[in-house]
């Protein structure tokens, strides 16, 4: 703030030489690169395919490579030129022209062929917990194959040259070339034409303007939250900027503070607006150039999307939800209800009533041989879309209609079907009877009693800000009585206090909001689902970006967890902190929950919240980017294998391996 507004009494004044250093080297995308890969490469040095000990040294080791990389955020680099020179920094083999929009394997035991493509949330990090032991192993995508969003690839899994992956699909072995494979696990999709049949011809392109409009936008991108913080910090320089103590500027900014982050979530909110909305206009349906304006347009809107699903989480699943969308340029019909969506807003059309549960994806790009391909998304009037379920572009779910938990909207649906799973099939479907006054038509003193309560998810991101202030404070204190070497050492134990802090302050948070969650249901439109969704904006605003991500896999995870209530063993390895009924949920010793996973203690259909307990036993195994549904319960030494889906109500027997969404026996062996 001294170097931004001028001298302060209370704060010293930083070289800029030194901030452009520590700019270089932690915040640009070469830096990143350069220290992320040579950490990789010596935490990985010497692994070799095969299976490991959990928690020997290799598994600790890849966890160490993996944290660095989440503290350096190279998720930022990816879908432009820097993530295919990440990858190959790393050790990956990298052809011409790769597509890389999900993060390569810190191991660097993987070959992209020649454009290839990766899309986003696609998993090939080549390793996964099989009860105790690491199964760990290369992964190859061959030239010109694609591997679509949200699809994972197991150790040893090969995607042959001209391929096809769908969306959500799991790979455990090797997919011929040219041939379209589809579902967990995946499958040749029989009768289906040559991949790639229904895509321009593959082209190869490069281009330096672009790699550079790339480079610039994501410096841009990093300086957004401090454009946005100018005029907050011009209202602080004006109270606190002739303050002599640092105990007067403590307490002006805690009394400032709910003014600050208001005017500072609004800032943020208008430019993130305004740039969705002129990247937008370049959106429409089609396939586009790779290297080209359209494609750099829909690139940059996926990040700004997934950014403010982060900073401005108390826009999302609630009565501003709807609103926020629109204003992004999405279409989103009366009393729609949506929740944390990803997507591209331009092409999204979402019907009256409507409800899209957590982590849904709707109106995504698709990419291959050079190309990107761009459609609308229509979700019809009362559909429901379950959670983690995508609708690809071109999909429509028509009215009534509903496609269940981790789950795609079908080619073609009726209205008032119901799908589930991978590849998806038709299911009966029983309606949850509930009052209308509190589902689908709630009364105007429910509707502003909810706005009341939602109000409140601005508590939780003034929590951070008041955090970050002491911590800052704290720092300046270590600087001006020590030096800036005392300080810059002792920078990790500061930012380690503060996260302690703000995961107590979670922990507070849920008792005196929710107090105990039990087995039960709650309609919508009632003070429980309200409070609810107050006490997960601590968890996604306070905890989880100070101190939570960083503790995924470790002992103190599990000890935050049964702060929240969970029941959890000795010995858990728990790579998740989507529990979001905690007390609801049991794991036994020596259990394993992987990357990804949602322990998902209840389901909202009908708009009726439905709540039932969760139970992993001693040495259980849930799969990386597995969901348990309410009810389900995992016996003693059970693997449930990857992107696999536990029915409500499950019982899977001791000492058996499943796998499949939804699960069925396995016939993977254990090695």
């Amino acid at each position: 703030m001294d170097n931004l507004l001028g001298p302060r009494p209370w704060t010293p004044r930083s070289s800029w030489w030194l901030i452009a250093a520590g700019w270089l080297a932690l915040f640009s995308a070469p830096g990143r690169v350069v220290i992320g890969a040579a950490v990789g490469r010596l935490l990985t040095a010497g692994f070799r395919p095969g299976r490991h000990p959990r928690g020997g040294s290799v598994h600790l080791r890849l966890w160490a490579a993996e944290r660095m990389g989440t503290v350096l955020g190279m998720a930022s680099l990816l879908g432009n030129h820097w993530a295919a020179r990440y990858a190959k920094a790393l050790g990956c083999a990298v052809g011409q022209s790769v597509d890389l929009h999900a993060m390569p394997p810190v191991t660097g035991m993987a070959r992209f062929g020649s454009g290839c493509v990766l899309e986003p949330e696609a998993d090939a990090a080549g390793w996964w917990l099989d009860g105790d032991v690491l199964q760990l192993g290369r992964v190859e995508i061959g030239d010109g194959a694609r591997v679509g969003a949200r699809s994972m690839l197991m150790p040893g899994a090969k995607v042959g040259s001209g391929a096809d992956v769908a969306p959500g699909s799991c790979v455990e072995g090797e997919v011929p070339a040219d041939e379209r494979w589809y579902g967990s696990p995946a499958r040749r999709m029989s009768g289906a034409p040559r991949a790639g049949h229904d895509w321009p011809r593959p082209v190869r392109r490069r281009s330096r303007r672009w790699e550079l409009a790339y480079s610039a936008a994501l410096s841009a991108l990093g300086l957004l939250p401090l454009a946005a913080s100018l005029p907050a910090l011009l209202v602080l320089n004006r109270f606190v900027g002739d303050e002599h103590g640092l105990g007067a500027v403590m307490l002006d900014l805690l009394l400032l503070t709910p003014l600050l982050v208001p005017l500072a979530v609004g800032c943020y909110a208008t430019l993130t607006v305004v740039l969705v909305r002129l990247a937008g206009r370049a959106l429409t349906p089609g396939f586009h150039p790779t290297c080209g304006r359209v494609t750099w347009c829909a690139w940059l809107v996926s990040r700004l999307m997934g950014l403010a699903r982060t900073t401005l989480f108390p826009f999302y699943a609630g009565l501003l939800t709807p609103l926020w969308l629109r204003l992004l340029g999405a279409g989103v019909g009366r009393r729609a209800e949506v929740s944390t969506v990803l997507g591209l807003p331009a092409l999204m059309r979402v019907g009256d009533q409507a409800f899209l549960a957590d982590d849904t994806l709707v109106a995504p790009f698709e990419l291959r041989g050079g190309w990107l391909r761009l459609d609308s998304s229509c979700v019809g009037r009362r559909a429901f879309v379950g959670n983690s379920g995508i609708v690809r572009p071109g999909r429509e779910l028509p009215q009534g209609a509903l496609v269940g938990v981790l789950s795609d909207v079908p080619a073609h649906a009726e209205p008032g079907s119901s799908w589930l799973g991978r590849p998806g099939f038709s299911v009966p479907r029983v309606r949850e009877k509930g009052d209308p006054g509190r589902t689908w038509a709630p009364p105007r003193r429910l509707v502003l009693a909810r706005a009341a309560v939602e109000a409140c998810r601005l508590v939780p991101v003034m929590g951070t800000a008041f955090i970050g202030s002491l911590a800052a404070l704290a720092l300046q204190v270590l600087a001006v009585r020590y030096g800036l070497l005392v300080a810059a050492a002792l920078a990790g134990v500061v930012l380690l206090c503060a996260g302690i802090l703000a995961c107590l302050a979670t922990t507070a948070a849920k008792w005196l909001v929710v107090g105990r969650f039990r087995p039960g249901r709650h309609p919508l439109w009632s003070s429980f689902v309200w409070r609810n969704e107050l006490y997960d904006a601590f968890v996604e605003e306070l905890a989880i970006p100070w101190l939570g991500r960083l503790l995924l896999g470790t002992p103190f995870l599990n000890l935050w967890l049964r702060s929240l209530g969970a029941r959890i063993g000795r010995g858990v390895w728990c790579e998740t902190h989507w529990l979001p009924e905690a007390d609801l949920v049991r794991i036994g010793d020596g259990a394993s929950v992987n990357r990804g996973c949602v322990v998902q203690t209840h389901v909202f259909h009908d708009r009726v919240l439905q709540l039932d307990q969760i139970r992993l036993d001693a040495g259980a195994t849930l799969g990386p980017h597995s969901i348990a549904l309410p009810g389900a319960s995992l016996a003693a030494g059970t693997v449930v294998g990857p992107a696999s889906l536990v029915m409500r109500g499950e019982r899977v027997p001791a000492r058996t391996r499943w796998s499949g969404n939804p699960i069925a026996p396995s016939t993977t062996a254990s090695s």
